[in-house]
């Protein structure tokens, strides 16, 4: 393994030979990597990769915003391990490999930086992996989505130019979803995108497998100080110093068919804290379907009904997390035709009501101590954890019902964008932010709103684990709702109202209602005993000790 100048170790590898290996400190490599890593060592099926650290990825982008030669050569290391352990190459002219560029900071910022998948498709490459599966569709559904994606974040393209092309496609050819769109209309959007590409950017898309790697971990670098992560950061009190680690992971693909798909789970509900598997799936897709926020998920067919197995295997997983990690998780998987794959977890980000019932249940199954619980509560005023509920609910009108992301009651005036949550704000009125899609780019009116109702997405896209964990009522995927942006009005189950009217988001049933109704709060007074038991042991605990 060559050594760059800058750092005396930049790459840290996993899979395959090294999968026992755990190797450098959270600082170094971030929580992803550092987690594969566990995981791999853990015995669950991870997918090969390599992670360049923290200190080695600041120094590794050049004054022009290029690639510095020891970035180009830890890359070339990294890939030739992936190659090695998964009998793929990149750039091959028979089964190539393909690859995901994910950020990696130490503290974990959902959505907040850029990821690139399928990196290394190109025009010679989509053939070379249609003979090699015999799946066409696969194939240029992968490339159209890289010249999307290099697009929008190597070099900052709207994403409205190509979102037009698709629906234009989906139109033509009378598909309802992207999913639906047959191999021989990818085709030409494919077409379409990289001509748009050239158009946009004053280039070629880059045919290079090694230069669109490049390009992507610049851009994911960068990522590091875009708008969105660094307000991202204020809001949670976050310093700018730790920098982001880069992931680069061989690509499993849930775009494969019909037994193929893409999900995201808690181990427990991290709005309630109840002891289930709150999960997302969609099949035919990719993580980045799931996470955005721009799909309807409510009518997805559950994944124990089509692949019951994977849905058991998930489900032990869930439990070997929470074992391996000592607290509820938060995990990205793929399905590859029917092969179960780990792409990520994390510290489940949860209410601070979910977070209560979760020490206090985990303590009880022996799974962690009181002093580490205690810990994992640390930041959260107990004195101020409420269940908040409607006064008199049965006498309220409901105007339509959506999903829930995020529990309690949010009372405001709704808002369209996140310029008019600011300005409303401003004037001392509580706020509810109402958008087609929520998007992490929305931080700044989600931090500032008191909740979040959006047309589709689901419970486990980036914006609403974001919402959730700022404490904010979030519910998802309301079908009734249609918003007249230009009008400044919506439309929600017929009723109509205007930006600045008042609503109310019921996040516990899932409710819509109009007006200012009246909420009251019960405290969890069982869960805090209990929490208050721990103290007074563990100050027994100590005074013993110190007798002794």
């Amino acid at each position: 393994m060559a050594a760059a100048s800058v750092s005396p170790r930049p790459l840290f590898l996993f899979g395959g030979k090294v999968a026992a290996s755990r190797p450098g400190s959270i600082d170094e490599i971030g929580f992803k990597a550092f987690n594969l890593m566990a995981m791999t060592a853990a015995g669950l099926p991870v997918p090969p990769g390599f992670v360049l650290t923290t200190g080695f990825a600041r120094q590794a982008v050049t004054a022009a915003g290029g690639a510095t030669s020891e970035l180009r050569a830890a890359l070339a290391d990294g890939v030739r391990h992936i190659e090695r352990e998964s009998g793929l190459g990149f750039g091959a002219r028979r089964r190539p490999l393909l690859v995901s560029v994910r950020s990696g900071a130490p503290v974990s910022m959902p959505g907040m930086m850029e990821t690139l998948l399928d990196v290394g498709v190109n025009d010679l490459t989509v053939d070379a992996i249609i003979r090699s599966t015999g799946n066409p569709r696969l194939a240029w559904d992968c490339y159209r989505r890289l010249v999307q994606g290099f697009a929008e974040v190597v070099h900052d393209c709207p994403a409205n130019a190509f979102a037009s092309g698709l629906e234009e496609c989906m139109r033509a050819c009378g598909a309802s979803s992207p999913r639906e769109i047959d191999f021989r209309s990818l085709t030409a959007l494919t077409r379409d995108y990289l001509a748009l590409f050239e158009e946009l950017t004053g280039e070629p898309f880059p045919q290079d497998p090694m230069l669109q790697l490049e390009q992507a971990a610049v851009a994911v670098v960068r990522s590091w100080h875009s708008e969105k992560a660094v307000t991202y950061r204020r809001a949670r009190n976050i310093g700018d110093s730790p920098g982001t680690a880069m992931t680069v992971q061989r690509m499993v693909f849930g775009n494969a068919g019909g037994m193929s798909g893409a999900g995201v789970a808690f181990t427990r509900d991290p709005s309630t804290g109840a002891n289930e598997l709150y999960m997302d799936f969609l099949f035919n897709a990719q993580g980045e379907d799931v996470v955005s926020g721009r799909h309807a998920l409510a009518d997805e067919v559950p994944l124990a009904t089509l692949l019951p197995d994977t849905r058991r295997e998930i489900e032990a997983i869930a439990a070997k997390l929470e074992t391996e990690f000592g607290d509820a998780q938060e995990f990205e998987f793929t399905v590859e035709d029917g092969k179960l794959f780990m792409l990520q977890t994390r510290a489940a980000k949860r209410t601070p009501l979910a977070a209560l019932r979760i020490a206090v249940d985990l303590v009880a199954a022996g799974l962690i101590d009181p002093a580490a619980a205690l810990a994992q509560l640390q930041g959260i005023d107990l004195a101020t954890v409420e269940e908040l509920r409607l006064a008199l609910p049965d006498e309220l009108q409901l105007l339509a019902s959506a999903t829930p992301a995020g529990i309690g009651i949010a009372v405001g005036r709704l808002v369209l964008d996140v310029e008019a949550a600011e300005r409303l704000a401003a004037a001392g009125d509580p706020v509810l932010l109402l958008r087609h899609e929520t998007a992490t780019a929305d931080i700044a009116g989600i931090a500032i709103s008191a909740g979040i109702l959006t047309a589709v997405g689901g419970r486990t896209s980036h914006a609403a684990v974001v919402a959730r964990q700022l404490g904010k009522v979030c519910l998802v995927g309301c079908r009734e709702l249609v918003l007249d942006l230009q009008a400044r009005r919506c439309r929600i189950g017929g009723h109509e109202l205007g930006e600045g009217d008042w609503l109310c988001l019921d996040g516990n049933a899932g409710h819509i209602h109009a007006g200012r109704p009246e909420v009251v709060g019960v405290r969890p007074d069982e869960l805090l005993q209990e929490v208050e038991k721990w103290r007074r042991g563990l100050a027994t605990g100590g005074e013993v000790a110190r007798a002794a």
